[in-house]
């Protein structure tokens, strides 16, 4: 008896003859869907009672030969890059702090951090730009970094505060036992551990991070939506919007792609096992689920110990 027919019955001839009809005809729907956009792209517009060139025309997407604009486009990316790279630094270097005050053994100062931490994951990243911008009077690029540091500082010192909780006991009470402190157990000890333990999590957010960089379109932060769905759309005229926007979303889509992958390896780098981890798939890692899954875990450690 194999493992699979354990856990629930094979099909019969009947429901593999539904499955195989259902699957002919979503790709019958899927493969129409395509022909139908396909047809829509390719056929000519009529926009002011003038024709225009289908989407797909070549006429669409002559800009594309020109230096000109692949500079305009490089421009957003590295705009785009350096806002992510700046606050990711800081939304690392905020976390730490926050996970360390959150962890705090004073109530008086795991309280209020608490309150805090509540306050800046409700409220929205692109409300605290345009408070930051309109408050501060700061350029947008500080305006774009500052409000993904402060959200993204927050999921991350959560992440590492679960990681932190999620520990043996054990760690704590060998370093306590050896004449440490509180304070030296946690940052020589226990956060070193967490830290690698919660890392591909933070990657994950990292990723989230970048993405969220579009939203200094918003604040005239000049990364690579602005540049390319403003700017140069506004300069060559209405008629390159899709074209640029293609371009846009391909450029996004392997920056995200790459990091993804990146996210995935360092998931099965870190996981336990060694290299028997990494002859596995992996799925991307989801932030908010694993630190649910490390707080649960430390809940049931804890109740276990009581």
């Amino acid at each position: 008896m194999s493992g699979s027919s354990v856990l629930f019955d094979a099909p019969g001839p009947r429901a593999r003859r539904l499955s195989l009809i259902l699957s002919i005809v979503f790709g019958l729907v899927v493969a129409a869907v395509l022909a139908w956009v396909i047809v829509i792209l390719a056929t000519p517009r009529i926009s002011g009672g003038v024709e225009v060139p289908a989407i797909l025309d070549p006429a669409r997407w002559d800009i594309f030969t020109y230096t000109e604009v692949w500079t305009f486009i490089g421009e957003g990316v590295l705009g785009t890059l350096r806002a992510a790279a700046v606050a990711a630094v800081g939304a690392i270097l905020l976390g730490m702090v926050f996970s360390l005050l959150r962890s705090s053994d004073h109530a008086w100062i795991r309280i209020p951090v608490a309150w805090l931490l509540e306050f800046l994951r409700g409220m929205p990243v692109l409300l605290m730009m345009l408070f930051i911008l309109l408050l501060a009077s700061t350029a947008p690029f500080w305006a774009v970094v500052i409000a993904l540091i402060l959200y993204n500082g927050t999921l991350i010192g959560e992440a590492l505060r679960a990681g932190l909780a999620a520990l043996p006991r054990g760690q704590r009470e060998a370093a306590l036992s050896v004449g440490m402190r509180s304070f030296q157990s946690k940052m020589l000890v226990e956060f070193p551990q967490a830290f690698r333990q919660m890392l591909p999590i933070i990657v994950a957010q990292l990723v989230v991070l970048l993405k969220d960089t579009s939203l200094g379109f918003i604040v005239a932060y000049p990364e690579l939506i602005r540049v390319t769905m403003n700017n140069l759309s506004s300069y060559y005229g209405n008629r390159y919007l899709f074209s640029l926007f293609a371009v846009a979303l391909v450029i996004y889509l392997a920056i995200n792609l790459s990091l993804s992958w990146f996210a995935r390896w360092l998931s099965r780098r870190t996981a336990s096992g060694g290299g028997r981890s990494r002859k596995r798939g992996g799925d991307p890692v989801d932030p908010d689920q694993a630190i649910l899954v490390a707080q649960a875990s430390s809940s049931a450690r804890q109740s276990r110990a009581t």
